[in-house]
């Protein structure tokens, strides 16, 4: 019998997740007010997701490393079910006993959620320094499409079912992926002789920044997740206003960011690394991020807007794979888990402030918080141009 593709196979896992994720995400701050949620209530709804995986994310990786990376994702999967149930149980209540069941939900889905940095090191297990960044790009694309599968499924699902709807559904959705995870995902990391060396949570966050070049990695990787979670946030509000698209076409303008992202993930990244190098292409990228949030802040029209849309797709959808595959060059074999975690926890703490920065700025003009990330873009492209081009061509010491 063939034997399975492990890269596929990890792809379908989180795929599946995701649906589950973004069947739910879209509904979050309407479940909120029906609640009697209000103002600072419905922030916590939508943050306490980010600030588990922030907490919990070096944890699962470091764990990963220890004990394999099947077990820590089948545990997070399973718990995936539990979550989503929980969401679907809180719209059976109403005012302050179903906000806390929401709240409950939301902060066991984002232990859950942190075990991205546990599938980047899967994948970094059974890919080759060559290849490890098309891998990782196998990660964004199931991101893309699972955000372009996930809310049409969660609106589907609250018209038929109702209110808990969309809630028993991803948790259907997830317990089919954790049935389908135990027969067909293998154990990606062969055990090494030399183990995982054991340290508290601050000191792995302090030895992986402290790792040559990773920690340089890292915050660029914090600074293209808060341009784009700026956007992300903002969008939305800047269709409906200058646009004057409503809900529903808002959600399709979503789709075709995400299909283009998902399309320059899963099929170009690895000729670009090929061409190109990783290094050239996480400077580059941002560079074509800045320059696309420039044309999104002064975009006049449907035609217009959609063209920024799609350079600024690109751009984002060609930054993350590159810069997680070169992390994970320059880590320890056996710390792969952890470091990976950390950097996807620098992530996470960007979708924490970048909303909050965004949409403060919105308040004041609706161009500001792209100009202003494009700004951050394009110094951060130009920073990594020359110093990750230059520390390339540094000649080894003997």
């Amino acid at each position: 019998m063939k034997q399975r593709s492990p890269l596929l196979v990890i792809f379908l896992t989180v795929f599946i997740d995701l649906i589950g994720f973004g069947i739910c995400l879209p509904l979050l701050p309407k479940y909120a007010e029906l609640f009697g949620g209000m103002g600072w209530q419905i922030g916590a709804v939508m943050g306490i997701y980010s600030l588990m995986q922030l907490v919990f994310a070096p944890g699962w990786g470091q764990l990963s490393d220890r004990i394999g990376r099947r077990p820590v994702l089948l545990i997070s999967l399973a718990g995936s079910v539990i979550s989503y149930a929980l969401f679907g149980f809180s719209a059976l209540f109403s005012g302050e006993k179903g906000f806390w069941i929401l709240i409950a939900s939301r902060a066991f889905a984002g232990v859950c959620g942190a075990n991205l940095g546990v599938a980047s090191a899967y994948i970094a297990d059974v890919t080759s320094p060559q290849t490890r960044s098309k891998g990782m790009g196998m990660i964004g694309m199931a991101f893309g499409l699972g955000f372009i599968l996930g809310p049409v499924i969660g609106s589907l699902s609250y018209k038929w079912l109702g209110l808990s709807g969309p809630g028993w559904v991803a948790a259907v959705i997830c317990t089919i992926n954790f049935i389908l995870a135990c027969f067909i995902l293998t154990e990606s990391r062969q055990p090494l002789k030399e183990k995982a060396p054991q340290r508290a949570r601050l000191n792995q966050i302090q030895r992986v920044f402290a790792l040559p070049g990773v920690g340089f990695l890292i915050g660029i990787y914090f600074l293209a997740t808060f341009a784009f979670t700026s956007f992300e946030t903002t969008l939305p509000l800047l269709l409906g206003k200058r646009l004057g698209l409503g809900e529903d076409r808002v959600g399709y303008v979503f789709a075709y960011c995400g299909l283009m992202a998902a399309l320059v993930q899963g099929g170009a990244i690895g000729r670009l690394v090929k061409s190109f190098g990783e290094r050239r292409l996480i400077g580059g990228s941002l560079i074509v991020v800045a320059v696309s949030l420039s044309l999104i802040a002064f975009a006049g029209t449907l035609t217009l807007m959609l063209a920024a849309l799609a350079v600024f797709a690109i751009g984002s959808g060609i930054n993350r794979a590159p810069t997680m595959g070169l992390i994970s060059q320059l880590s320890p074999e056996e710390e792969q888990g952890s470091t990976l975690s950390v950097a996807q926890s620098a992530g996470t703490l960007a979708r924490v402030i970048g909303p909050v920065f965004a949409t403060t700025l919105y308040a004041k003009d609706p161009r500001f918080p792209y100009l202003a990330c494009a700004v951050v873009a394009l110094l951060a492209g130009m920073i990594a141009m020359r110093r990750l081009i230059s520390s390339n061509r540094r000649p080894s010491k003997p």
